[in-house]
């Protein structure tokens, strides 16, 4: 019996590390495969939770749409088709990674492609898979494997729209993920129709400057054990193991020659950049784009689907909206993730200079409830939100959203000249 208490203390978390040591950094080993974690807001609060969006009363735009239309416009008529690193998709929306985490098993994983393959929004298949669930290849298809989930969603996938993005981490190009993509005949209709992509991860939102982590039982671990570093952080006896992958290692000239070496060698593939909130992200983005990426995603630390340190969750890295005042996207093509699953927190992404975001979390728990129609609804409630949104600021497509269009505490609405909470109001007019 515990008889020692420590009020206003972290009595509990103290008390879990000293029975259970190093596991304690982690949520209950317990909860692995059936929990998706993120930061809880209890520390910091991210800058687009105070942002609101700032409609005018002078609407000239809509007067252009009103005699375009010969009629009033509506929000019904707001176009959200949005061109996403280098694909065309029907809202400003595409899934982020979700890799070989037990969370996105086969069910859950071949539902989300399926859907949005039939919604026709661009997925990025997340990193691990083949070293953890194998390829595919040769009529091996199994349900966790890349090839079913490339194959769930390409056939699916409607004429013209959507897209399909492979990430690859380090342990994914020693297993030459890419180069087994880029030449299977299962891919031929995406690469010539112009949809499959490339995503180079330099890091993630949930575990900046750490690899990929996943609780494994000891059976997988010694199958892998070649391929990642393994900790018992579990003890021996619980025959779990901590699957560790590397983070990589970055300077600007590697960013560069690694982009450049995508470029020439999957010269028919779109090539994206996955970049982590570090404190750095604004020169990250700008090589990538010099180096020729046709997008950068910033993924914020709000959380993610895999498994990461709690002091990570709410201590380390970038809120999104911090990332996206400090990015000067211009033309380029910004994408953005974490914790996004309504059309406020969308287009105050879209106003402070992403051209789309990315649905994580969301999209997995839609799936999870319904595995047919779920994200199909998600997605159906957020255009909804997005297009409402969108022509209350007298604009009628994404694009046309800018910082004009947002407010923040402290400042009046506003006036095209005043900096906004450290933001550069010249930028996208």
């Amino acid at each position: 019996m515990n008889r020692l208490r420590a009020e206003g203390f972290p009595e509990q978390a103290i008390r879990a590390r000293a029975r259970d040591g190093a596991a304690a950094a982690f949520p209950p080993v317990e909860s692995y495969g059936t929990t998706v974690y993120g930061a809880t807001g209890a520390v910091h609060r991210d800058p687009l939770d105070a942002i609101r969006l700032a409609p005018p009363i002078f609407t000239p735009n809509r007067m252009d749409k009103l005699l375009d239309l010969a009629r009033e416009p509506t929000y019904g008529d707001v176009d959200l088709t949005t061109v996403i690193g280098g694909f065309t998709a029907p809202v400003p929306v595409y899934l982020s990674a979700f890799g070989s985490t037990r969370v996105a098993g086969p069910d859950i994983g071949l539902a989300i492609s399926g859907q949005a393959g039939r919604l026709g929004v661009p997925v990025v298949i997340g990193e691990n898979v083949v070293p953890v669930n194998g390829y595919g290849r040769l009529g091996a298809v199994g349900e966790r494997s890349l090839l079913r989930r490339v194959r769930a969603y390409a056939e699916q996938l409607p004429d013209g729209l959507g897209g399909l993005v492979v990430q690859q981490s380090t342990e994914d190009a020693d297993a030459e993920v890419w180069n087994l993509v880029y030449s299977d005949p299962s891919t031929r209709s995406l690469l010539d129709s112009g949809r499959l992509g490339f995503e180079l991860k330099v890091g993630q939102g949930a575990k900046p400057g750490i690899g990929g982590m996943t609780v494994l039982d000891r059976a997988d671990a010694d199958r892998v054990g070649d391929q990642y570093s393994l900790d018992l952080v579990y003890g021996a006896e619980s025959g779990r193991v901590l699957r560790c992958s590397s983070p990589g290692t970055f300077t600007p000239e590697i960013l560069r020659q690694q982009i450049r070496l995508m470029r020439n060698n999957f010269p028919r593939a779109k090539t994206w950049v996955k970049l982590h909130p570090g404190r750095d992200v604004r020169e990250a983005a700008a090589v990538a784009w010099q180096a020729g990426a046709d997008a950068v995603t910033v993924d914020g630390a709000e959380g993610g689907t895999g498994w990461a340190p709690l002091a990570f969750l709410d201590h380390v890295g970038l809120p999104l909206g911090e990332c996206l005042t400090q990015i000067d996207a211009g033309p380029h093509c910004l994408l953005a993730s974490g914790g996004v699953w309504e059309g406020a927190r969308a287009v105050k992404c879209l106003a402070l200079g992403a051209r789309a975001v990315g649905l994580g979390r969301a999209g997995l728990l839609a799936a999870d409830e319904d595995t047919e129609h779920g994200l199909t609804r998600l997605i159906d409630c957020l255009a909804f939100e997005l297009r409402l949104l969108i022509s209350s600021l007298g604009e009628y497509a994404p694009g046309s959203v800018g910082i004009k269009d947002v407010w923040a505490p402290g400042l009046p609405v506003p006036t095209h000249t005043m900096p906004l909470a450290g933001i550069d109001t010249r930028r996208r007019q």
